[in-house]
């Protein structure tokens, strides 16, 4: 049951708002992005993973790229973790591509290589939320069920009006069960596909954070937010993520043969899990961390900034010279370019190298 102050927003809606979305979509919608036109819900999956807070321009290349080395989940499981965070590296969020391996293990140990056809069991599996698994339920298998992503909390938050404080976890659960109201009828579960991909579409071209095309929208004369001529302060969340800042020293060390020396990242923490240039809290600790005749070489890098979710990084890259017999640290291999190249590197760790080789 929804709270009463949900009530009259969920009755305001036109009982069109499904059909004027699909009939949108089918004329005016996206249909060329190569994971659309196809039920396989390995391709979808693979999309939406993907797609999670990085845009469509960027994902393009990164889905060929999968596909073409691991065209099925079954190779996809059976590849290695540097080789799949390798083909990652530069799409950020690393935690998405080490959960999508082992989602694509457990499909395959659990469910004999097929995906379960259901939301309720896709959300089983790692790295598959509420969302991600209705996408999949609702174009591959035809399921009746909602999504909830970013894009679409903006679509329904405006049209419906929603003031519920997103930041709440009883505002989200509310939004969800609204989002569930406003599905196609049962009738018509031809139509989910269609819906599913025309909020997508909305939410990504039409009503964008800031100055939504409201005049091209198919539901703007049922937009609580248009009416007001106030779109944009939806969806409402008030609790912000604290940013912070830190500096990190950079040991670019190379050996006679040009090789780099490379440290694997531990399971947790930043850039968990691949490989990276030894980073230290002060230029002090990396020097200390050298013998001498590597010490004399230092040169020291112009620093620059690389922007996470909630934190700056100020990165102060330091090059020296080391023989290969004596290597900077206890833990790290030396790799030369063709090596390194396909390793999982963190976006600033392959600037770096790129610019140097």
């Amino acid at each position: 049951m929804l709270p009463e102050d949900l009530e009259p927003a969920a009755q305001r809606l036109p009982a069109d708002f499904a059909a004027r979305v699909v009939d949108w979509q089918r004329s005016h919608g996206r249909s060329e992005l190569p994971w659309q036109n196809t039920q396989d819900p390995y391709c979808v999956w693979l999309s939406e993973v993907m797609l999670q807070q990085t845009q469509v321009s960027t994902v393009l290349g990164y889905f060929a790229l999968f596909l073409e080395r691991f065209p099925t989940v079954q190779t996809l499981a059976a590849g290695t973790e540097d080789e799949v965070l390798g083909l990652w590296s530069g799409l950020g969020y690393y935690s998405r591509a080490r959960n999508m391996h082992r989602c694509a293990q457990d499909v395959v140990a659990r469910f004999g290589g097929s995906f379960p056809r259901t939301a309720a069991e896709l959300q089983t599996l790692p790295g598959i939320g509420r969302s991600t698994a209705a996408a999949i339920a609702a174009f591959c298998f035809g399921e009746r069920v909602a999504i909830l992503d970013g894009n679409v909390k903006r679509v329904l938050t405006r049209v419906l009006g929603f003031e519920g404080d997103l930041a709440s976890a009883a505002q989200e659960k509310a939004l969800w069960a609204l989002a569930t109201e406003l599905l196609p009828p049962a009738a018509q579960r031809r139509a989910i596909a269609g819906y599913t991909q025309g909020l997508m579409d909305l939410g990504a071209t039409v009503c964008l954070p800031r100055k939504p095309s409201c005049m091209i929208c198919p539901v703007s004369a049922l937009c609580v937010g248009r009416r007001e001529g106030a779109p944009e302060r939806f969806p409402v969340k008030t609790r912000k993520l604290r940013r912070s800042a830190q500096s990190l020293w950079m040991l670019k060390a190379l050996d006679s043969k040009g090789r780099v020396w490379l440290e694997k990242r531990p399971s947790r923490g930043i850039w968990a899990g691949l490989y990276c240039l030894p980073v230290y809290e002060s230029r002090a600790l990396l020097l200390d961390e050298l013998a001498p005749d590597a010490r004399r070489t230092a040169e020291d890098a112009p620093a620059f900034l690389h922007v996470l979710t909630h934190k700056d990084l100020h990165l102060h890259p330091v090059s020296v010279a080391c023989a290969a017999e004596r290597p900077p640290t206890e833990s790290g291999n030396w790799f030369a370019a063709v090596e390194w190249s396909a390793l999982g590197l963190p976006a600033p760790v392959r600037k770096l190298l790129v610019a140097g080789d």
